[in-house]
C-alpha cells in the first residue's frame, strides 16, 4: 500500500524543500512565457525562510518529501494574498493542489481575519486557471508581473473557503 500525501503548517526546516520544490515546478511556467527570470525562479532560499516564518504557509507530503506548497498573507484591508502554489509534478492531477488551497484559505480566514481571497496566475496558464475557477474564484482583473507576465487576477470571499474542493 503507498503512502497517502498530508497537508500540515510549514516549518524552517522546509524551506529548502519549498526553494526546491518551487524551482522544478515553475519550469513549466516559464517555459510557457519564455521567461525564465518569472518571480519564483528568481527568489532567494532566505526570501523563502522569511515567509516561511511570516506568511501562512502550508506543505503536502508524502513521507518526508515536500511535494507541495502555498503562501498567503493577509494584508490590512482584509485581503488575502494567496501565491505560490505549485505540485510535485509527478503529482498534479490529483487534487494535492485543491487540498493546499483549502489549508490556506481556512487558516487565512479562521486564524488571521482574511474576507476575501486574492490571486493571480499567468494569462496563459490554463491548467491553473482551470483549478481556481473550478474551486470559485473569479477573474476581478488583469495586472502585469513585475517580471512583465501578463497576469490574471482572481478573487473570492472569504466565507467560500469551505467550499473548495
Amino acid at each position: 500500500m503507498g503512502m497517502s500525501v498530508t497537508i500540515s503548517v510549514a516549518t524552517e526546516q522546509d524551506a529548502e524543500q519549498i526553494f526546491k520544490l518551487q524551482y522544478l515546478c515553475f519550469q513549466s511556467e516559464a517555459a510557457l512565457y519564455g521567461n525564465y527570470r518569472i518571480d519564483p525562479l528568481v527568489q532567494s532560499l532566505d526570501s523563502v525562510r522569511q515567509e516561511v516564518t511570516a506568511d501562512c504557509v502550508f506543505v503536502a507530503r508524502l513521507g518526508d518529501e515536500v511535494v507541495g506548497s502555498v503562501r498567503g498573507r493577509v494584508a490590512e484591508d482584509g485581503s488575502a494574498a494567496i501565491g505560490r502554489l505549485c505540485v510535485h509534478p509527478r503529482l498534479q492531477g490529483h487534487g494535492i493542489g485543491a487540498r493546499l488551497l483549502r489549508a490556506a484559505e481556512g487558516a487565512l480566514a479562521q486564524e488571521r481575519g482574511a474576507t476575501r481571497f486574492r490571486l493571480h496566475t499567468g494569462h496563459r496558464s490554463e491548467g491553473n486557471l482551470r483549478l481556481y475557477r473550478r474551486v470559485g474564484y473569479e477573474t476581478v482583473g488583469t495586472s502585469e508581473g513585475t517580471d512583465g507576465v501578463p497576469m490574471i487576477v482572481l478573487e473570492k470571499p472569504a466565507g467560500t473557503y469551505a467550499t473548495t474542493a
